[in-house]
């Protein structure tokens, strides 16, 4: 074999040997970036589960109003686990995030005038009745059971 072909040969090797090595080197970040991703999405659910536990229990206890324990359960739900959201037993919480989803917030909601304000008021008090021992069931069932069965409770 002449030293031309010789050298190209190992030109070649060394080559194909760097752009190896660089591949590897690539994929080591991309699982360092998996495992990263990985644990901020398991630390996330371990948050919102911790979240999720003390809306049950506050709204369990009476700490936190029906329809603002609802609508925020419903909402953490969605983001926790969808399966787990849309369970039937969790469907209470569903409800009455629809029911009050045409309710203004924050600013919007200090400019209402008192009639308006009334009307509202009048309407979570129709809800809580109608909704609340519905709600404190799927509250206990969510502490007991819903959150329970997952892995990565808080």
């Amino acid at each position: 074999m002449s030293t031309i072909k010789l050298t190209l040969v190992l030109a070649g090797l060394l080559l194909i040997a760097a752009l190896a090595a660089y591949a590897w080197h690539l994929w080591r970040r991309v699982w360092a970036q998996q495992e990263s991703q990985a644990a901020a999405e398991q630390e996330r659910r371990q948050r919102l589960g911790g979240d999720l536990n003390i809306l049950a229990s506050s709204l369990l206890d009476e700490q936190l109003p029906l329809i603002e324990g609802a609508i925020r359960i419903k909402v953490l739900l969605d983001n926790y686990d969808s399966a787990l959201s849309n369970d039937a037993r969790c469907q209470v919480f569903h409800q009455l995030f629809e029911a009050t989803a045409d309710v203004p917030t924050h600013a919007a909601w200090k400019a209402l005038d008192k009639p308006a304000r009334r009307r509202f008021e009048k309407r979570f008090t129709e809800l809580e009745l109608q909704h609340k021992a519905a709600a404190r069931t799927a509250a206990r069932w969510l502490l007991d059971e819903g959150l329970a069965s997952r892995p990565d409770r808080a």
